[in-house]
């Protein structure tokens, strides 16, 4: 089988072994907010299309990506183009139900962006969902290759290059080197660090930690 076609078959196709795991956290997300259907969610840094296929949708979805919009938007949603670390007025402004994020936190570029990430969840809404992949499970999730996470920049770079796995072709040194750097994924006290009022959730697979999940779903009570 060609190196596409298997990665489409682990983690993009229908009925895959990624499309399972997070079917089973979409399961995981109606569970710990049984009135999702009637929220008005905040996605930052996903993409539509995980809502057009929700078993479960909410009420209204705002999703805010650096992509350009896709040109059809359903009536129950809406889509911007901005930096969910660094929102625009118009939108850093408004509240919702619940500030949803999905493999999104490993992304924004380094520790100082993450703090204002997290700032921009605790501002939004009361309440939150927030998901990325956990540094020390042996695969890393972007290439699905054991151990990467752990090289240096140097060999991570090689990897991207000639690794046939990788969620992005990337044919020069520049292209891998890019994708290689904004990529860093996040340990549990980090993800303590950065949201510290919230319960700490672990995803596992035959038994070890895979993602880490910060969740508030609840308002906290205003003292008298």
């Amino acid at each position: 089988m060609r190196p596409h076609r298997l990665r489409f078959h682990l983690v993009d196709k229908d009925g895959s072994w990624s499309a399972r795991q997070r079917q089973r956290r979409a399961e995981w997300l109606i569970r710990t907010f049984p009135r999702l259907s009637e929220m008005h969610v905040i996605d930052l840094g996903g993409r539509l299309g995980t809502w057009t296929r929700a078993t479960v949708r909410p009420a209204r979805v705002h999703v805010v990506n650096l992509e350009r919009p896709t040109a059809e938007v359903p009536d129950w949603a809406e889509v911007d183009q901005a930096d969910a670390c660094d929102l625009p007025a118009r939108i850093a402004k408004r509240r919702y139900d619940l500030v949803f994020s999905n493999s999104v936190l490993e992304h924004v570029g380094g520790h100082e962006r993450r703090l204002r990430f997290a700032e921009a969840v605790h501002t939004l809404g009361e309440r939150h969902w927030v998901q990325t992949p956990y540094r020390y499970f042996p695969i890393e999730p972007h290439w699905i290759a054991p151990g990467m996470q752990f090289l240096p920049v140097r060999l991570r770079t090689a990897v991207a290059r000639r690794w046939p796995l990788g969620h992005k072709a990337t044919r020069t040194h520049d292209a891998a080197i890019h994708q290689v750097l904004w990529t860093e994924l996040l340990d549990r006290s980090q993800m303590r660090h950065y949201f510290p009022q919230s319960r700490i959730l672990v995803e596992r697979v035959g038994g070890l930690p895979k993602s880490l999940i910060a969740v508030r779903t609840t308002i906290p009570r205003q003292r008298a």
